[in-house]
Formats: structure tokens, C-alpha cells, sequence
């Protein structure tokens, strides 16, 4: 165990303790944390990339194997279960959280044919769910990593021929949730969205008190990038959930499936087969000039400007201002990203608008928005020594401005936290 992870094992002892009571047996326990994205509005399924780091709060978990094939769950927070057998036929039921853990099951079963060993697990978590913090993604990795874990994964053929990086292995549980094939793994009907492996980068590959610089289709790794000292996150969950398995599914697909539109026409004006906008790109000095000639819809030309501009300029930009100490220039640089998001790639609604702009009038060395968006939360970057009446105040301009909303919103601080890991 590492000292990272030590200390979060220390700080969340009555977490784990919660769920490894609600286990029998010998149980094996896990932390799967929450992430941040800093910067890297909807880039990640494009082939973008993102700036990022994990918070200090996520899932607790604890499994024991089991002599059967079957998965008994418990949400030891909602006090509901949900049982199934690891098969390559089961429906999972769509609209509720059972839907990411039955979805990890199905997809194994198709991937790696059997036997399996199934596991008695329990989890308790201290995120706030559908706030932006990739709660569903990090319950799909917790998932993963108990029945991997029970079943040797590592140690079949199909799995050491595809995932031979642990980037690989990030890459791989975003195609689990949007369904698409990994390489000879082949795809099915994931959960329902578009997404890429952002988030399951995060929170397996994040570093404490840093954060993160990754590109992706395939998942790269590009810096590391210290936060400033004494400086910590303040999250705001606006109190509008982003379910992407809700109301925001198809506003959250839709914007996926723009860049997807793009693409399509670059490569049957061009004659090219670029994976990728990302590729698309960079595939030859005059292609963004000839990619705008081609867009006609207004839509079309905003998420494409969106998208350049995010993965290509902005964090890039952002990441050396921080490395070379200019907060300043980096809070500008995330302010533009706001700019981008709010005019160009839509996902904002007044309550993320109002608190990125009072955290910033309240002196947060830069603050956004983050996540799938029509929803969720935003962060604030403050020196750690004005946590408490920075958060007061944040709190309160927001309630005096969206009352209802605020009644149901949350406001924490956090570090840059450790990766998920097996303690």
C-alpha cells in the first residue's frame, strides 16, 4: 500500500469499515476515487486530450470471491442490492446504478469467455452522485477490479494480447461504457453513452498533489504537472444533477456525435481514414482551414472551434503556465475554456456560469466548470489557508442567486488525491 494511499485508507476507516462489514469471508478492499477535470471539455472520445487529477473523495469497496458465477452488490448508501449471473447475455437495467456493474459483467463474459468466479461486494462512497465527478465511471472501475481481481484476469491470453500498458487498461473501460470494441475485444451496447476514457484515466493514473496531462484514442500519456503548494480545490456541485443515464443523455450524446459528423466529412472529402478529429487535425498544416470550409451548420462550426481550441491551444497553454508558476495566465486560459464551453460547445447552465464567475470574482486563482455538463459541478483553485471563508462565500452568492438550486448543492475542498489502488 502506498503512503497515498495509506493516508486515504486512514481518513476513510469508517468508509471501509461499512463495507467490509456488509461482506462475508475474507474480503479484498479497494479505493476507486472521483475526478476532476480541469480542463478538456468533451476532447477525450475525440482523440483530445485533458488536464486532470483525482479528488479525495470515491468508492470504498470491499469483495470477497464466491463458488458460483454469480454478483450480489451492495449499495450500502441507497440500502439497495442488486444480484446477477457473469454471462454474455444479461440485460442490465438501464436508468439505474445497476446498469454500470451488470454492464462491466456482461462485457467480460463476452471478452474472456469463462469459467467465472463470482464475488459478494459492497461499497460505500462519499461522492455526491450525478455531480460531474465521474461517480459512474469510478463504480464501473471498482466493479472491474474486484471481478478481475477474483478471476485472475491478467492471466488470460485475450487479456495480455490487448491490454499490455495500464493505459491500455484505461482505454479499455471507457469501451466498456460506450460499448465500442478494444482492439479484438469486441464491443456491445455499453451503458448508453458516448464517452470516452477520461475519466477511467484519472482515476487510475492520477498522481497525488499533480495533475495530469493525457491525449487519447489511444490513451498517452504527456506531462505531469505539480499544483501550486498550499493550494487545494474547492468543488461546488451546483445541485442540478448530470445523469448521463437521465435527462442528460442525449444532450451529452449529441455532442459526441457532432464531432463524429466532422469527422465523417473530413474523411470523405479528404479520401482519409483518420481515427480521429484529433487526427484529422493534425493530418496535414491546412487541414483545420479546409475542415472549417466544409462546415456549413453553425452547430457544426461551433463544436469544431470548440474542440480545437480546447485540445489543442488551451490545454496545452494551461498546463506550461502552471508549470512555470503563472496563475495568472493560467486562470486566463480557464476563463477562455469557460468562454468556449458557454458560447461554442453548450453544455453550460446559469448555475455552473454563475459559480465559475463568483469564484472567480471572490479571488479563486481560476475556476470551471467541469465534467459531461447540462449540469454538475465546478472547481475553484484557492490557497489552502482560505478554504473556510472561501467556501462561505461562495455558498452564499450562489444561494442568493439560485436559491432552490442551492438547497440541494454541496460545497467541499480536496487535494489532488491518489489513483485508485487494492489496499
Amino acid at each position: 500500500m502506498s503512503a497515498q494511499a495509506s493516508e486515504i485508507f486512514e481518513i476513510k476507516r469508517d468508509l471501509f469499515a461499512t463495507a467490509r462489514k456488509a461482506v462475508p469471508g475474507d474480503a479484498r478492499q479497494y479505493w476507486v476515487p472521483g475526478r476532476i477535470e480541469v480542463l478538456g471539455k468533451h476532447t477525450d472520445y475525440a482523440g483530445g486530450r485533458s488536464l486532470l487529477c483525482a479528488v479525495e473523495r470515491g468508492f470504498a469497496l470491499a469483495a470477497a470471491p464466491r463458488s458460483d458465477a454469480r454478483v450480489k452488490i451492495r449499495d450500502l448508501r441507497r440500502n439497495e442490492t442488486v444480484e446477477f449471473e457473469i454471462a454474455p447475455d444479461l440485460v442490465p437495467t438501464s436508468g439505474r446504478w445497476a446498469n454500470y456493474p451488470m454492464t462491466v459483467a456482461r462485457r467480460l463474459a463476452i471478452n474472456f469467455g469463462g469459467p467465472w468466479c463470482g464475488a459478494d461486494i459492497a461499497f460505500a462512497s462519499d461522492l455526491p452522485p450525478a455531480a460531474g465527478l465521474s461517480s459512474s465511471s469510478a463504480l464501473v472501475t471498482a466493479i472491474f477490479l474486484a471481478l478481475s481481481d477474483v478471476n485472475d484476469l491478467p492471466s488470460r491470453e485475450h487479456y495480455t494480447l490487448e491490454i499490455r500498458r495500464s493505459e491500455d487498461l484505461a482505454g479499455y473501460l471507457g469501451c466498456i461504457e460506450n460499448g465500442q470494441s478494444f482492439g479484438a475485444l469486441m464491443g456491445d451496447s455499453g451503458v448508453g453513452t458516448f464517452g470516452g476514457s477520461e475519466d477511467h484515466t484519472a482515476i487510475l493514473h492520477a498522481k497525488p498533489a499533480a495533475l495530469v496531462q493525457y491525449s487519447f484514442c489511444p490513451v498517452r500519456f504527456e506531462q505531469e504537472i505539480p499544483l501550486p503548494a498550499e493550494h487545494v480545490f474547492v468543488v461546488a456541485f451546483s445541485g442540478v444533477a448530470a445523469e448521463k443515464t437521465g435527462a442528460a443523455l442525449e444532450k451529452y450524446n449529441h455532442a459526441a456525435r457532432t464531432t463524429a459528423t466532422i469527422l465523417d466529412l473530413w474523411r470523405r472529402a479528404s479520401g482519409r481514414a483518420d481515427a480521429t478529429l484529433a487526427a484529422a487535425i493534425t493530418a496535414m498544416p491546412d487541414a483545420p482551414a479546409r475542415i472549417r470550409l466544409m462546415l456549413q451548420e453553425v452547430a457544426l462550426r461551433d463544436r469544431f472551434e470548440q474542440f480545437l481550441e480546447e485540445s489543442t491551444e488551451v490545454v496545452p497553454a494551461a498546463g506550461a503556465a502552471l508549470a512555470r508558476g503563472d496563475r495568472a495566465g493560467f486562470g486566463r486560459l480557464v476563463d477562455y475554456s469557460m468562454d468556449l464551453a458557454t458560447r461554442l460547445l453548450g453544455n453550460q447552465i446559469p448555475e455552473t456560469v454563475l459559480l465559475a464567475r463568483a469564484a472567480r470574482d471572490l479571488g479563486a486563482v481560476a475556476a470551471s466548470a467541469f465534467g459531461a455538463g447540462f449540469g454538475g459541478s465546478v472547481w475553484a483553485l484557492i490557497p489552502a489557508d482560505a478554504v473556510e471563508g472561501f467556501r462561505a462565500r461562495w455558498s452564499g452568492a450562489f444561494h442568493a442567486n439560485f436559491p432552490a438550486a442551492a438547497a440541494r448543492a454541496t460545497f467541499f475542498a480536496t487535494g489532488a488525491g491518489p489513483a485508485a489502488c487494492r489496499l
